[in-house]
């Protein structure tokens, strides 16, 4: 079942929006700010997000930009915001597509239709990644040679491949992969990295595809 994260802070648009989604079988979340969006996003992990721009605490667009630093999660932005210019500003951070409030039901399904079949091709040319002298199938969890990884490790390479040339911070590392609760805990995402470097690195001691940012984060280098 798709999900959907509906970022909004009016309650009736919240409301019609999760009746009438869920009539059509989608898995449905709401948020009503920002910084709630962020944090629903990393731990529900969405199919699809449709995001107000003139939300309470965080603009819109700086929402956009925080779920671009590590995710391609297709985001629909639904805006009382006409101007062409903020429809650049928006599709620039990183936004598929951009439906003007008011709505039509109808339009904003088959906007939801399109922008999840293209998502879905996205995915299936992803499901191969080569990495160094390794194949990794996204789609079956396989690494050529007989590589086994962990779940974890699966989690951790997953978005990193997903992004590729992308610095994934190490704070939304871990609070996707073990939740808001471990965010400090930059250890775990050492450790780890360590053990991936060991099994897909030619020269583990001196990585060129799984990269550290001092810091920072870490990249995926194809």
């Amino acid at each position: 079942m798709t999900r959907i994260l509906v970022v909004d802070d009016e309650p009736q648009i919240l409301r019609a929006l999760r009746i009438n989604l869920a009539a059509r079988h989608y898995e449905v979340a709401v948020a009503a700010d920002g910084g709630a969006a962020l944090r629903q996003a990393a731990d529900w992990q969405p199919d699809l997000i449709m995001l107000d721009l003139g939300l309470p605490d965080i603009d819109g667009v700086d929402v956009i930009h925080g779920v671009r630093g590590w995710s391609s999660i297709p985001i629909i932005v639904l805006s009382g915001r006409a101007s062409n210019q903020d429809k650049i500003d928006a599709l620039d951070a990183g936004a598929d597509d951009y439906v003007t409030k008011p709505f039509g039901i109808d339009e904003l399904l088959a906007r939801v239709r399109a922008v999840t079949r293209r998502a879905a091709v996205q995915d299936e040319e992803l499901a191969q990644v080569q990495v160094g002298e390794h194949v990794v199938d996204l789609s079956r969890k396989t690494v050529s040679s007989g590589v086994r990884l962990t779940p974890t490790e699966w989690h951790i390479l997953e978005i990193l491949l997903r992004n590729p040339g992308k610095l994934v911070s190490q704070r939304q590392l871990l609070a996707e992969v073990w939740g808001a609760k471990f965010v400090k805990e930059t250890h775990y995402l050492r450790q780890y990295m360590v053990q991936l470097r060991r099994k897909l690195e030619a020269d583990p001691a001196h990585p060129a595809h799984l990269i550290t940012e001092p810091g920072m984060g870490y990249r995926f280098m194809p």
